[in-house]
């Protein structure tokens, strides 16, 4: 941490003022480095009501409803595109309501998708398929699977048609700008050098490895995890299995595979710590258990001949007691890791945004003060629905670890014969369905929370506001 005194501050320190209900008395750079910085000058700098750091789901929605709605905001993502490997893919109902409710959703799925309703468990009698959501009561009775990085650049897309939005790709986040104890936006670097931003509220979404909740000095509360994820790719055929989100358990394995189109990605769920012994037995080895468990798929794994192409996924269950500090809150996984157990990650950051926008987008639209007791409200909203999640999922990975990866012989894990009856109760599979579609207390775009700020051909525009 240095302090930076900044001379002529008198007249930012009236325009920001306004939104702070602390005294501004300095300037503070809270820096990831103790290294010497190059100064970044005023020239350089620009000014926002909202800066957005992460364009994932949360920072990218977020940004977007906030646009929406006249808010003046700047989102920040560190990387040049969005392709990334270690991202999920599914949209469960939740998600897809929201963005029906912004007139989205239609649009959305005329994108490369494909939606899952049936899942295959397997039985003492051979596998049994039910359709998990065939009692859900929503228009969208399924889970959409969608590469992300698809998802991200329809959603900033929409956000370019806002004059008040800003996206800065390439912004590498290396200090937090505080006056009073108070932050006011982020210095960052990108091609052509430093910049800063200066903004009313900083939104820090940047995702598991969160360097915002880095520099701001927050510690995660975590849960030891059994379990990790080895994660990779195999070719896709024509031939291959008809299913967008397959599922193979046995022989100590349970495998998921991802139906990307051009390519099958693949999660092998290991015992926690595990990867050392299985690359100790060797790629041979792996490659026969894997082909043992999904035979399907035995040619192509043959296309793993080094490690590199399978890198591991350390699984992380951990939440922030605390999500908010003066001028700065953080919301989805910079806030809360998920497992990637249910696929619920990407639903809880959109909810977040939803959140985040119905408290504070119209205050930052009007200039109001953003307090402490405002970025509290936002915590308390999301909080109880993400430690429900967090708890199914740590049940449900003891679960795996303790009924799957520990079994013994091929085809050793099955569901017993007595589930399989209620596997075709619509009734009963309504509820653990609708917990994982919406999860508790699921929230809504606000009546109210009317487009300030219309885009040219705004497919809301010709709606009356409900």
């Amino acid at each position: 941490m240095r302090v930076r005194p900044r001379p002529a501050v008198g007249a930012r320190t009236a325009l920001f003022g306004r939104f702070v209900d602390r005294p501004l008395t300095q300037e503070m750079v809270v820096s990831a480095s103790a290294e010497p910085r190059e100064r970044i000058e005023a020239t350089e700098a620009g000014e926002t009501a909202c800066c957005v750091v992460g364009g994932g789901p949360a920072g990218a929605m977020l940004a977007l409803l906030l646009a929406r709605q006249g808010v003046e905001v700047t989102l920040l993502e560190a990387h040049k595109d969005f392709e990334r490997d270690f991202r999920g893919d599914t949209l469960h109902a939740s998600a897809m309501e929201i963005l029906d409710e912004i007139g989205l959703a239609d649009r959305l799925l005329e994108l490369r998708h494909a939606k899952v309703r049936h899942f295959t468990v397997p039985t003492r009698d051979g596998p049994f398929a039910f359709d998990l959501f065939a009692g859900l009561k929503t228009r969208f009775p399924y889970i959409v699977v969608m590469a992300q990085s698809r998802f991200l650049e329809f959603v900033t897309k929409e956000a370019k048609r806002y004059p008040n939005f800003r996206l800065v790709m390439g912004a590498r986040v290396e200090e937090l700008i505080e006056e009073g104890g108070v932050v006011l936006g982020v210095g960052y670097r990108e091609r052509k050098g430093p910049r800063e931003v200066r903004a009313t509220l900083t939104v820090g979404a940047d995702g598991r490895f969160s360097k915002v909740r880095r520099i701001a000095g927050f510690e995660p509360i975590k849960k030891s995890s059994p379990i990790d994820v080895l994660w990779f790719r195999v070719s896709r055929r024509e031939d291959d299995p008809k299913e967008a989100l397959a599922a193979r358990v046995g022989g100590g394995l349970f495998m998921v595979f991802i139906d990307r189109f051009d390519y099958w990605q693949v999660g092998c769920t290991i015992v926690k710590g595990g990867y050392k012994e299985v690359r100790a037995a060797g790629l041979d080895m792996l490659r026969r258990s894997l082909a043992a468990v999904a035979p399907e798929w035995a040619d192509r794994f043959g296309e793993l001949k080094e490690w590199k192409q399978i890198p591991v996924l350390s699984v992380e269950i951990s939440r922030l007691k605390r999500w908010y500090r003066p001028g700065l809150l953080l919301i989805g996984d910079a806030a809360h890791v998920m497992s990637p157990l249910g696929g619920v990650g990407i639903n809880y950051a959109i909810q977040d945004a939803v959140v985040a926008s119905n408290v504070l987008g119209e205050k930052l639209a009007a200039g109001e003060l953003i307090r402490e007791r405002d970025l509290a409200e936002v915590q308390g909203r999301r909080e109880l629905p993400t430690r429900a999640i967090q708890a199914f999922q740590a049940l449900g990975q003891r679960g795996v670890a303790s009924g799957v990866l520990r079994s013994e012989g091929e085809g050793a894990f099955a569901v017993p014969r007595f589930a399989v009856p209620l596997l075709r109760n619509r009734r009963l599979l309504a509820i653990p369905a609708r917990f994982l579609s919406f999860g508790l207390l699921p929230p809504h775009v606000e009546v109210g929370k009317a487009t300030v700020t219309q885009a040219a051909d705004d497919p809301l525009s010709s709606r009356s506001p409900g």
